[in-house]
């Protein structure tokens, strides 16, 4: 199989590097973070004007007509910067599911103003008690002289706060935890009752009550497949993002074994630290291995089997990202534990990334379930 990038994809890779290299340094991360929103529309612009929010869709919706590789290649960059800005919620949630679940003409009406940075999505699925049960929708639209209404409340929805639009899962049919009358609806975030605040790892998210909230637009009445398949792809996102942090977890770490010392030399030259950080970078390229079958499987149409190769990629990540990110805080020493060195903030987005859409215990059993990874 040939793994090597093509040109147009190298390009991608070249520009948004660049990008984070240039303009996502720590420090200017950390003023993002305090702004009122918590990241930067400027940034956000660039993103725009250099394709990269549209890399996935078609021509015709003002897109490169990419797919996951391109979208591993921005994933991957977004972990070493530690990127803020909405891209996830928006296009890999967001507009994945107008994609998959949207009409030919609510995806031409939507995908534009995504690509062009003009609207912002975000998801609102996840409910108090779901846990992680994806198919758990208490939330429930009601439909009354062709106007559909929304009731219910949806917790922890990834830049819900500064969303211009969210894309609702409601119950039109069945009971709680069934996987077929799950609907799927546009809401307009003007005028929602919405909560934002701060993630622990820098993100942001809010608390949103529907109560007989009209509906702009109905993507689908049985959207759970259309769900299903854009959380897989979500996860295949995050693995990326996730060796991208590992990476720089690493690396940093190395430049730190060279410079700190101890005794009189430098603490890389003790040869028990050094075999830690060998352990990393046997962690970061067997994630990078799973990182990149995630990618290969998350367009795959068995759901069955994209579900299981998905799952297989977020455990071997979550375990391997706490396994890295660990051995970074211990080689660090106390400086690590601080706010104001990087390596701490890390490691946060690397446990949160191992709780989102089903921690590695969740994914173990569902792996051992489907009989297991092969």
């Amino acid at each position: 199989m040939d793994f090597d990038l093509s040109d147009d994809q190298r390009m991608i890779k070249d520009s948004v590097e660049r990008l984070i290299a240039d303009r996502y340094g720590f420090e200017s991360r950390r003023a993002l973070m305090r702004n009122p929103e918590g990241w930067s529309r400027e940034m956000w612009a660039q993103m725009a004007e250099l394709g990269l929010l549209g890399v996935a869709f078609d021509e015709a919706h003002g897109g490169f007509g990419g797919g996951p590789v391109e979208t591993m290649l921005i994933a991957e960059a977004f972990g070493r910067g530690l990127v803020v800005e909405p891209y996830f919620a928006t296009v890999v949630l967001g507009a994945g599911l107008i994609r998959r679940a949207g009409s030919a003409d609510q995806q031409a009406a939507y995908l534009p103003q995504v690509a062009s940075g003009e609207l912002l999505l975000a998801f609102a699925h996840h409910e108090r008690h779901a846990r992680n049960d994806l198919a758990h929708v208490a939330a429930t639209a009601t439909e009354q002289d062709g106007v559909w209404t929304i009731t219910g409340e949806k917790s922890l929805v990834l830049h819900g706060d500064t969303a211009d639009k969210v894309i609702v899962s409601a119950r039109v049919a069945g009971e709680t935890t069934d996987h077929n009358g799950i609907g799927l609806f546009v809401v307009d975030a003007v005028g929602l009752n919405r909560r934002g605040y701060a993630t622990q790892d820098g993100q942001r998210a809010a608390e949103i009550a529907f109560d007989a909230t009209p509906a702009e637009a109905v993507l689908s009445l049985d959207g759970f497949p259309a769900i299903a398949a854009t959380v897989d792809a979500a996860i295949a996102f995050v693995c990326a993002e996730a060796v991208g942090g590992m990476a720089e977890m690493h690396s940093s770490t190395v430049d730190y074994m060279k410079t700190r010392k101890q005794f009189g030399r430098a603490i890389g030259e003790f040869q028990v630290l050094q075999h830690r950080a060998v352990d990393m970078f046997v962690n970061l390229e067997q994630s990078r291995s799973m990182a990149l079958y995630a990618t290969m499987m998350a367009e795959e149409p068995d759901a069955a089997e994209r579900a299981r190769a998905i799952s297989s990629a977020k455990v071997a990540i979550g375990r391997n990202g706490r396994a890295v990110g660990q051995e970074a805080i211990q080689l660090h020493g106390g400086i690590a534990m601080t706010m104001e060195y990087k390596v701490g903030h890390y490691f946060k987005r690397m446990t949160m990334i191992e709780k989102l859409f089903g921690d590695t215990e969740h994914h173990l059993a569902k792996v051992a379930q489907a009989g297991g990874a092969l």
